[in-house]
């Protein structure tokens, strides 16, 4: 790097590191006064809402990064332009595009300790906290719906090759990802209910195989060819029920694609997303609101370059000029709507069914042509 380069670098990452920790410590005392509401319930002490909310710091980090950066050079380049110093490089030959490339150089760093934080610690801590808080309560993971968890399991027999359709009822999920009370209902090619389990429990056997015990197995059969189907007296399905200490089922769920339920997709990494995609595509299933926050993993990183952008018009602004104060707050509103403006997209993206790539990266557009559009008055001015 060279010298004016890495002295806005050093300027910028002491700002961004000061304004980071500043940020989450803010966030960090919100939601520990959010948590007190729990404390007291089960096992669930102060220390345990101290080390949940801990947990969470690597998924604040995440989000504040891009605002922490915009943040930091804005204040940087405000004082520069206090101390014109900026104005300084500028008569020594450093042009803006210049300017502009060294500051996205600087930038590189913070995008992969973004990528970093949201694929690696922060989907794994934000496991971790969920499982601290479930487990002191006492507590199960479940969906809205009093009955459980509902998820469609779709695989290829064995034995004669025909597509199987089961629909498996969790009724819990434990933070362990052992699960229990589960009603399992198995449909052939033809869609006729020809099966039904129900279990106590369940753990995984790798591969591709659960252990559920306490198991009662019904079998349902179509009635004889020669029974009349419009005698009322004559069943429609002949069944036949035993109990099994266990049974082994073969499935294509996994302990990973049921952890989906213990965070937030926003919060998931990319892998997993990915995998739970494919696992909602094979089974026919709506995957928009998992695609929109797919993309949102993919792109949301690179939005670091875009709060830089936005930033370097006001190392441009000139004190003898009055309100520049008002102008940097100005500029901290803008990096706070971008946040608001993200999350906007995505309900909106998901209600309207747009396209998740357009979904994803309309917001960063947006603010890159305004930050290119502020370049291009400040140079001309």
């Amino acid at each position: 790097m060279r010298i004016y380069e890495r002295y806005f670098a050093r300027q910028i990452y002491l700002a961004f590191i000061f304004i980071l920790f500043a940020f989450s410590g803010l966030f960090f005392f919100f939601d520990l006064v959010n948590e007190l509401n729990t404390v007291g319930h089960g096992n669930y002490k102060f220390t345990l809402a101290v080390l949940r909310v801990a947990l969470q710091t690597p998924s604040r980090f995440y989000e504040i990064i891009p605002v922490a950066a915009l943040i930091s050079a804005i204040y940087v380049f405000a004082q520069m332009a206090a101390a014109s110093e900026f104005t300084i490089f500028r008569v020594s030959g450093l042009l803006t595009g210049t300017a502009l490339r060294s500051l996205l150089k600087i930038g590189i760093p913070l995008v992969l300790v973004t990528y970093i934080i949201g694929e690696v610690v922060g989907p794994y801590a934000d496991q971790l906290s969920e499982r601290v808080r479930l487990e002191a309560l006492g507590s199960s993971v479940s969906s809205n719906f009093q009955s459980g968890v509902w998820v469609k399991d779709t695989l290829t027999a064995k034995e004669n090759g025909e597509q199987v359709t089961r629909f498996v009822n969790v009724g819990t999920l434990n933070p362990d990802t052992t699960i229990a009370d589960v009603r399992i209902y198995e449909f052939d090619s033809k869609f006729r209910l020809t099966n039904v389990r129900i279990a106590k429990s369940g753990v995984y056997e790798p591969p591709g195989h659960w252990k559920l015990t306490g198991v009662t197995d019904t079998q349902l059969a179509p009635p004889p060819a020669t029974v009349d189907p419009g005698d009322a007296l004559n069943s429609v399905y002949g069944a036949k029920q035993v109990s099994l200490p266990s049974y082994s089922l073969r499935s294509e769920l996994t302990p990973q694609i049921l952890s989906v339920l213990l965070v937030s997709p926003d919060r998931m990494s990319m892998f997993n997303l990915f995998r739970y995609i494919q696992h909602l595509t094979e089974n026919h299933q709506d995957t928009q609101r998992y695609q929109i926050a797919f993309w949102r993993k993919i792109l949301y990183p690179f939005a670091v370059f875009v709060m830089l952008i936005l930033s370097l018009p006001f190392a441009y602004l000139h004190t003898r000029a009055g309100v520049v104060g008002v102008k940097v707050f100005g500029g901290i509103m803008i990096g706070m709507s971008f946040q608001l403006l993200n999350t906007l997209f995505s309900h909106i993206g998901n209600l309207n069914t747009w396209p998740a790539p357009v979904t994803a990266a309309a917001p960063a557009l947006a603010y890159l042509v305004i930050g290119l559009i502020g370049l291009k008055w400040v140079e001309r001015h």
